[in-house]
């Protein structure tokens, strides 16, 4: 039996699961709209029902640096899985983010589709990002991974965080881990791009980094 990661705050991780049976788990621009929405929401240590109750009601909300449980550092949502890239900020918190964000978005998907059940594949999966070369050639993958799985372009796709990488709005992630690391936005799209050859050419390695 696979050992769990043992998540430490201060480092950093790739996060990953698809559907049971690798089935489709987001259909329509809300559902993707909703797991995007909720790495904010629920990026807290606030019970998950009174954040809820705050997006229900349609209240803007962002939780303050201190209260975050995680720093988003990049996303991408296919139909069938989803990649994150998070920082642990608190003991637990990666934990109890994506407790928050599973938990939720299975509530509301099974809701949606008169549905009962498990939506996700057991508990998720997560690679420690051991070194900066990794996190750096990992932020690539997770960004293009549309790309990469020949679904659409990074730069086109919605449900990624490559456009928020390339512009200045964008609330979700903490870019500037990242992109402080090259000259300007630009520079890291080419790093992307020429990253992106190779991984759709092998998409798996030892790490397991590229299982889906």
């Amino acid at each position: 039996m696979k050992r769990r990661e043992i998540i430490a705050v201060d480092e950093y991780y790739h996060i990953f699961n698809r559907g049971v049976e690798k089935r489709r788990i987001f259909y329509q621009k809300a559902d993707y709209k909703r797991f995007v929405e909720s790495l904010i929401f629920f990026n807290t240590d606030k019970p998950g029902w009174l954040v809820n109750d705050i997006r229900e009601a349609g209240i803007a909300f962002e939780p303050e640096p201190a209260e975050r449980l995680v720093d988003v550092v990049a996303y991408c949502v296919n139909s069938n899985h989803f990649h994150l890239i998070l920082k642990e900020n608190k003991e637990k918190g990666i934990a109890t983010f994506m407790k928050k964000i599973c938990t939720g978005y299975a509530m509301y998907f099974n809701k949606k589709n008169e549905r009962s059940g498990i939506l996700f594949q057991g508990r998720y999966k997560s690679v420690h990002m051991d070194s900066n070369d990794l996190l750096l050639y990992v932020s690539a993958y997770v960004n293009c991974n549309s790309e990469i799985h020949n679904i659409e372009k990074a730069q086109q796709y919605a449900w990624c965080s490559f456009s928020e990488y390339m512009n200045a709005d964008g609330i979700i992630c903490q870019k500037n881990i990242i992109l402080d690391q090259f000259k300007n936005a630009t520079e890291y799209k080419e790093f992307c791009f020429e990253k992106v050859v190779g991984m759709k050419k092998k998409k798996e390695n030892e790490n397991a980094i590229f299982e889906y």
